[in-house]
């Protein structure tokens, strides 16, 4: 599939920076005319001001999307616990603003960032992504967020920038779940640079139309979604340009589980399950496992970003 750019008038394009303001926020000023063409026929809707973005086809799935209810009711975020019903519960207080993101490394434009600075003049777009966990469970998700690449240039990354490594804010206070020795924290995640400046990587900072809870990786996680969940880091508060694969912090844990690459292959297996099939969730306990898609369905986008390479080796 040949990769084209969206035609988006100008007059559909808000800037970030309008909606996200913590007084419009909290002032309920935003928009409520949010152009979007999903219509989910059983999710519950969220509550709260309402962002202003534009649909993207080209990059959707036409799939269903899960509800809003089981998308921030059953999360993988140990920083507020290890089980799936942990996050919603353990990160209700936790504040995501103000927030700033540090940039370092190799790139000619660096320091400390405003949230606010960042999303200047980026125009949000919906993107309904499926979302493939490493524990073979998948969703539907509705995220609202801009390319990751329009972020990245800006920074100016130097010829000796073969990746991006993205580090989770470090808030034992708050974060709980990172004062028990599960992973060694700040969560760490990694992304070769031509992956992270790929059309369909993702910089989220909401979903269904709103910003993202708290358990979601408020108020902004990356989104990768032809790799499995726990590439798509949360709560990013770093983001360092180097010229060596960076570690993570799945693959220091367990490197014979969880590879650096990640990318979603029915044809690799955990070593404690298969990942041929997957439990769609919503599908309900007795709906039957579904097959894999090779790169979680989007094969035709990405997989010549790894030609030639022993993807059993490169998991």
């Amino acid at each position: 599939m040949k990769l084209r750019t969206p035609r988006i008038a100008p007059s559909d394009i808000t800037p970030a920076e309008v909606f996200f303001n913590r007084r419009a926020l909290l002032a309920g000023a935003l928009a409520t005319g949010a152009s979007s063409l999903l219509k989910p026929a059983r999710a519950e809707q969220p509550t709260g001001p309402r962002l202003q973005y534009t649909h993207n086809a080209q990059y959707s799935v036409t799939e269903t999307p899960n509800k809003y209810d089981e998308i921030t009711g059953y999360n993988n975020y140990y920083e507020f616990g290890t089980d799936k019903e942990d996050p919603k519960e353990n990160a209700r207080n936790f504040k995501p603003e103000p927030w700033t993101v540090t940039v370092d490394g190799e790139a000619e434009v660096k320091g400390k960032f405003a949230l606010e600075d960042l999303l200047k003049g980026q125009a949000l777009e919906e993107r309904i992504y499926r979302f493939r966990c490493v524990e073979a469970w998948s969703m539907v998700i509705p995220w609202v967020g801009f390319p990751l690449s329009t972020l990245l240039t800006r920074f100016k990354p130097t010829s000796k920038a073969k990746y991006v490594q993205f580090t989770t804010l470090y808030d034992p206070k708050n974060m709980p779940g990172q004062r028990v020795n599960v992973l060694r924290w700040p969560y760490v995640e990694g992304l070769r640079i031509d992956e992270a400046m790929h059309p369909l990587t993702l910089m989220a900072v909401g979903l269904y139309g709103q910003a993202l809870p708290n358990q979601d990786g408020a108020p902004l996680r990356l989104v990768v979604p032809w790799k499995y969940g726990f590439k798509s880091i949360k709560a990013i508060a770093k983001i360092t340009f180097t010229e060596r694969q960076p570690s993570t912090a799945w693959n220091d844990a367990a490197a014979n589980e969880y590879g650096f690459y990640a990318n979603v292959n029915p044809k690799v297996d955990h070593p404690r399950w298969s990942q041929a099939t997957e439990r769609h969730i919503g599908a309900g306990f007795l709906a039957a496992r579904r097959p894999t898609l090779p790169f979680n369905g989007y094969a035709d986008l990405v997989a010549d970003l790894y030609k030639g390479m022993d993807l059993r080796r490169y998991f």
